[in-house]
């Protein structure tokens, strides 16, 4: 059983990291279900094991935390969906690459919903998406911009951080790091797509896509 949490305003970065380290303990001892949680945070940048730091391009214009996830700099804030999954990844087949497919494909599964194609490109992490309406690479293919970001982290097969979907932030916020060390590609959301999503919409969307 999956218990869904849905956080109105903006949560605390450090409040969350300390729910979801005692959630994923007690779901280690069987004594709490697994949980998903949908939040926004307030404008900060994150760190995962993997970040450098010449990709932190303006360290005074948010706070920066140490997340201890996998990847590297992400930007949460206002608008941008963040969904935490702390889910038993063991009974899940003990397949990591396969349980982060799995939420690429829940991501791709909610943007369809809306009629967005979301695409995984190999050597980008990541949900990505088509944009005709900008200028051509220059390798004449079309440009693609990232709206959805994945981050996970493992204690014991049992997961926590997560992912992330912009519905309707302050793009310019991305502007302070490279996101996740890729530097030639935008970011995007679903309101820049043009599409008049709401962050309620939006989470319907995921409880009806979700897979347990």
């Amino acid at each position: 059983m999956v218990e869904w949490i849905i956080s109105d305003g903006l949560t605390d970065y450090e409040t969350a990291l300390a729910f979801m380290e005692a959630r994923v303990d007690a779901i280690v001892k069987g004594d709490a279900d697994e949980c998903i949680w949908l939040l926004e945070h307030p404008p900060l940048y994150t760190a995962g094991t993997s970040a450098k730091a010449k990709d932190l391009i303006d360290p005074d214009r948010f706070p920066v935390f140490e997340a201890r996830r996998g990847g590297e700099y992400t930007y949460h804030g206002p608008g941008q969906r963040v969904v935490y999954v702390m889910l038993d990844v063991g009974k899940r087949g003990h397949d990591v690459r396969a349980f982060v497919k799995q939420m690429e494909r829940w991501i791709i599964a909610t943007l369809e919903t809306f009629n967005v194609t979301g695409l995984i490109r190999d050597g980008r992490v990541g949900v990505w998406v088509e944009r005709p309406d900008k200028p051509l690479q220059p390798s004449g293919a079309l440009t693609e911009d990232k709206i959805a970001a994945i981050g996970i982290r493992l204690r014991k097969w049992v997961s926590f951080h997560g992912l992330s979907i912009n519905v309707d932030p302050d793009l310019s916020h991305f502007d302070g790091i490279v996101p996740c060390g890729i530097s030639n590609h935008g970011v995007t959301s679903l309101v820049d797509l043009g599409l008049p999503v709401t962050m309620q919409d939006l989470d319907v969307a995921l409880r009806r896509c979700f897979v347990p």
